[in-house]
């Protein structure tokens, strides 16, 4: 394959070389899976959630309601236990 050469409207040579097309794409599809994945954010892991607590179940407020059971919720970079509650 030979190279071809291309004056361009200001006067300068521009020389191609066979396969320069495919080398760019390549290398645009590099940096772009590179521009990609450097927007991942990975979390770290998280610590095996805690047994759950013992909760005194007091008398319900009223007939219909019924008992939401106590849990642990993750609050950015520890477990909270968000106590139980009664719910209409």
């Amino acid at each position: 394959m030979t190279n071809k050469t291309e004056t361009t409207t200001t006067g300068s040579t521009l020389t191609t070389h066979p396969g320069s097309a495919s080398t760019l794409r390549a290398i645009f599809t590099a940096g772009l899976v590179a521009a990609l994945l450097c927007a991942c954010v990975v979390e770290p892991a998280r610590p095996p959630q805690p047994a759950p607590l013992v909760e005194v179940v007091p008398a319900s407020p009223a007939p219909g309601y019924h008992w939401v059971k106590g849990h642990y919720r993750w609050e950015g970079n520890h477990w909270a236990w968000v106590p139980g509650h009664w719910a209409g």
